[in-house]
């Protein structure tokens, strides 16, 4: 009789010190990234979002970086900037 192995899909957890996450309480002087995954058109919609956000709730600026591919994570650097200098990250995809 052979013995039945149950796999778990799921991936590890990281290892790294996560901080909770707290909810904007306005977008207003707020700074926004997206992170584009380089599928096309995203960065079509990522343009026309950061102009709304910017004209329609007050964002002080949004900050585009496009990774390499969409297999791919995100450069350190990009990680880096999000860390120092961003409220507020959108990811996307598009095709």
């Amino acid at each position: 009789m052979s013995q039945n192995v149950i796999l778990d899909p799921a991936a590890p957890s990281g290892t790294g010190v996560q901080r909770p996450w707290k909810a904007l309480d306005t977008l207003q002087g707020k700074v926004v990234a997206f992170i584009d995954n380089s599928k096309p058109n995203f960065i079509h919609l990522a343009a026309d979002l950061g102009e709304l956000l910017v004209k329609h709730h007050g964002v002080a600026r949004v900050i585009h970086h496009r990774k390499r591919a969409a297999s791919v994570p995100a450069l350190e650097s990009v990680y880096a900037d999000i860390e120092a200098n961003v409220d507020l990250v959108i990811t996307g995809s598009g095709d």
